[in-house]
């Protein structure tokens, strides 16, 4: 695979400063949220943190499908499509609105496999997100790349394990808010003729991360508080219009959430809170 030298990217670290202030705050809550919108000083909804580090990388250096080409993090794969394919979080500290963030981010693999599509390249970064009273989040994200097939072939589809508790719409306006939130400018989530036409999937892509961020919703709301411990993968791309359907149960892990469409898993994540056995 024609790819850098894979030992030189591994441990590569970047820090990245952020905030979510006021004004974000309302657009995050407008797009992802239900009930009181949090203000300055206020704590910051789980998952959040994602719109407090936007990747400001010029228009001239985004690659053919809105993704920023290189950078000082991540190795330059030349494989044409990346997507965020899970990741695991544990939280130590309360974030709040308006709150100075700092980001440590660490590469901890590149790994190159042949999969039955094709070579893959796994990337696993680590991040260390910091407050004001210091580290509040420990987070690993999983980075995958893969050539474009010449048609689309979904995976196998996994039936929903349980009933879904919530339906949430995804029409075209909610995926184009939560790019602006993130400034993902990948066109998957809001060019749907590049989306047919270059990267072959029947419609519009809902982002993983939103996924994640509803499935993590609907674990506080339905614990009645946030868990200590978050991880998620996708296992089917969802696409816009239809509902995403929120499923879950528990057992002695945790509470095991499901996104889904059509009856079919898209997501699977498992929340813990202390005492979990």
């Amino acid at each position: 695979m024609d790819i850098l030298n894979t030992d030189a990217w591994i441990g590569r670290e970047t820090i990245a400063y952020g905030s979510l202030s006021d004004h974000q705050a309302a657009q995050a809550h407008a797009t992802l949220g239900a009930g009181h919108a949090p203000t300055h000083g206020d704590p910051l909804p789980l998952l959040w943190h994602w719109c407090a580090f936007p990747n400001a990388a010029p228009n001239d250096t985004l690659g053919p499908d809105g993704h920023a080409r290189g950078g000082a993090l991540l190795p330059p794969v030349h494989l044409s499509r990346r997507m965020w394919a899970g990741g695991a979080l544990s939280f130590h500290k309360t974030l709040h609105v308006g709150e100075p963030l700092e980001r440590r981010s660490r590469v901890r693999s590149v790994t190159e496999k042949m999969g039955q599509t094709g070579p893959m390249v796994f990337v696993t970064v680590d991040h260390g997100v910091y407050g004001a009273r210091g580290l509040a989040i420990q987070e690993r994200q999983d980075i995958v790349y893969l050539d474009i097939p010449d048609t689309f072939t979904p995976p196998g589809k996994r039936p929903l394990p349980a009933d879904p508790v919530e339906s949430v719409a995804t029409p075209e306006t909610l995926l184009f808010r939560y790019s602006a939130l993130t400034f993902n400018a990948h066109r998957i989530h809001y060019d749907r003729t590049y989306t047919r036409e270059v990267e072959k999937y029947p419609d519009l892509v809902v982002h993983g991360p939103l996924q994640a961020t509803l499935l993590m919703r609907a674990a506080t709301r339905a614990k009645g508080r946030a868990p200590l411990f978050f991880d998620f993968r996708g296992v089917h791309p969802m696409f816009a219009g239809a509902d995403c359907d929120i499923a879950l149960h528990e057992d002695d892990e945790g509470m095991h959430l499901f996104t889904g469409q059509d009856g079919h898993q898209c997501m699977r994540a498992t929340a813990v809170w202390e005492g979990t056995q």
